[in-house]
């Protein structure tokens, strides 16, 4: 086992009417902490592509997954056996299309979209925080992402 697991995360987002932008968080099955869609590298699967699969998984998104890392994150993980594994998990950008009613992991989880700064303080990793609120004055003049949409 190493001693950090590697993960992968979608953070899905939209702009609203209004021009509000919104990021979308589900609880997680165990202790039901707000977090953003993630998991394991799958054998493969580029990263983002593995992000993309999570968060059709664990949220029912569907949009246009960015290809560059927007942050990463540290936590720690609490694995079956009761052992604790500390991942360090790269967010990669997703703008949300659509959301389905039905989806894998509907049963298990709860979905809610919510402003960056409402998002930060509801997450535990402070690293995830900051990205959060630094998406929070005009998410489209950060680099990655005005990258990301103009190539989308």
């Amino acid at each position: 086992m190493p001693e950090i697991g590697k993960q992968i995360a979608a953070l899905p987002m939209r702009w609203k009417k209004d021009g509000s932008f919104e990021v979308l968080m589900v609880t997680s099955r165990e202790t039901r902490r707000w977090i953003m869609p993630k998991g394991w590298t799958m054998d493969g699967k580029k990263p983002w592509h593995a992000a993309e699969i999570e968060a059709l998984e664990e949220a029912g998104a569907v949009g246009y997954i960015g290809t560059e890392v927007i942050g990463t994150y540290t936590y720690k993980k609490r694995l079956s056996d009761g052992s604790v594994l500390k991942c360090e998990v790269d967010v990669y950008p997703m703008v949300v299309d659509h959301l389905k009613r039905n989806w894998k992991e509907r049963r298990q989880r709860k979905r809610r979209w919510f402003s960056p700064k409402s998002a930060a303080k509801r997450v535990n990793e402070k690293k995830l925080a900051k990205l959060l609120k630094s998406l929070a004055k005009k998410p489209s003049r950060q680099p990655v992402i005005r990258q990301f949409l103009e190539a989308s």
